[in-house]
């Protein structure tokens, strides 16, 4: 079976998406525009009044105007809708935990009341809704600036970058030191075990659905950390939230593409000719991780290693290859190079059970007060959301090992 239509057009659809030729033309001419008519660069921010990330955003605003030649015009928003965040409660109670943590890493006080002069009252939200989804997103904490969005402190650092490019630094510092750079790995050796301590390996839990752009831009870093620190990886599918009859509005995808792309050139990882594998590439995906699963669990291993390596192969050919997990072909392709043969695809194809188990990890990921992927857990500790949370997953397995990571919260 060959590429199905609708994975080529899809294919041919997300490469000029993601373009980084059409995206830098388009900046360019954005630029010459502002030039030949004088106008002054603007970023517009949108503030969530009751939401932490827009807290800390705000709380950039006068170092982000220091740092640059620009204006900032800032909107008050209402939180999005439930189309584009369908779980409000456990988007908020992650949000406080995520955010207080975020800030303590960054030093960043977040700032208790909204800009100043700021209206945030029932019209002005209104205004600043329709303006924001007019510009074509749906969150708070969003900075906006000639055609591209940058969400939060986690996304001041892409955006410093293009206006330093822009030559709208005011100086070489802030061209070459982001106000907010996002958080390192340090890849520790952590402290032997006190003697009568622990000898038990942390376990790593990786919640993760292969129709997510974010969980490749993690799964590597998460294999990489659990072998570092001699943590089990376990690996824990679940379903695609559109299906599991949770709504991706389109503004929703072309923003998650776009910010993948942009980390994705961050992290030195290939992205954009996407095949997209919702439906039946998935379930036959999910199939062949749980298929390999169990080889792991024959072979007496502790960590998913084989599981893994289909997941990452997966992974890289739908949203790096283009290949269609669909067909017979592109199934292959990416069973063999993680070591599975035409035998383990017949297996793997006429067993059902990763459905049971997809909907045990949601369960158990909905229990621990994240329903979205990549999450992450070290044994009991609170689970964590987002590639760009690698950081606080290595705190955790730093204190899991008796460790105190340098930045971590006390």
């Amino acid at each position: 079976m060959r590429a199905r239509p609708s994975a080529v057009v899809g294919r041919q659809f997300t490469r000029a998406l993601t373009s980084t030729a059409l995206r830098d033309a388009r900046r360019r001419v954005h630029a010459w525009r502002r030039t030949l008519t004088g106008a002054e660069a603007r970023v517009q921010y949108f503030h969530q009044p009751d939401d932490p990330y827009s807290a800390l955003a705000a709380a950039s605003l006068p170092a982000l105007e220091a740092r640059h030649r620009i204006r900032i015009e800032t909107c008050a928003v209402p939180p999005p809708d439930r189309a584009a965040a369908p779980d409000m409660e456990r988007l908020r109670d992650w949000s406080r935990r995520d955010a207080r943590r975020l800030a303590e890493q960054l030093g960043l006080t977040p700032r208790a009341s909204p800009p100043a002069g700021l209206a945030t009252d029932a019209a002005a939200l209104r205004r600043g809704a329709a303006l924001r989804t007019q510009l074509g997103h749906y969150l708070g904490a969003m900075f906006h600036f000639e055609g591209e969005w940058y969400w939060g402190v986690d996304r001041l650092h892409h955006l410093e970058r293009r206006l330093a490019g822009q030559g709208l630094a005011r100086g070489t510092d802030a061209a070459m030191a982001p106000f907010a750079p996002p958080p390192a790995l340090q890849w520790l050796t952590p402290p032997p075990a006190p003697q009568g301590a622990r000898v038990t390996p942390p376990t790593l839990h990786f919640y993760c659905s292969l129709r997510s752009p974010y969980t490749w831009l993690a799964a590597g870093r998460v294999r990489q950390l659990a072998a570092h620190y001699g943590a089990d990886l376990q690996l824990r599918m679940v379903l695609p939230m559109v299906m599991r009859g949770l709504p991706v509005p389109w503004p929703k995808r072309r923003y998650i593409l776009l910010d993948a792309k942009r980390e994705a050139e961050r992290l030195g990882l290939p992205f954009g000719c996407v095949a997209d594998p919702v439906g039946t590439p998935t379930g036959r995906g999910l199939a062949l991780v749980q298929h390999a699963l169990r080889q792991d669990a024959r072979a007496g291993r502790r960590d998913s290693r084989a599981g893994m390596a289909v997941a990452e192969s997966f992974l890289r050919g739908v949203f790096a290859e283009g290949i269609d997990a669909g067909s017979d072909r592109g199934l292959a392709h990416i069973a063999a190079r993680a070591g599975l043969d035409a035998r383990d695809i017949r297996e793997a194809l006429a067993d059902e059970g990763w459905r049971a188990v997809a909907e045990n990890n949601r369960l158990d990921l909905l229990s621990r007060g994240l329903w979205g992927v990549p999450s992450f857990r070290i044994d009991e500790l609170p689970a964590l959301w987002g590639q760009d949370r690698l950081w606080m997953l290595e705190q955790d397995l730093l204190t899991a090992l008796g460790a105190t990571p340098p930045g971590a919260p006390t």
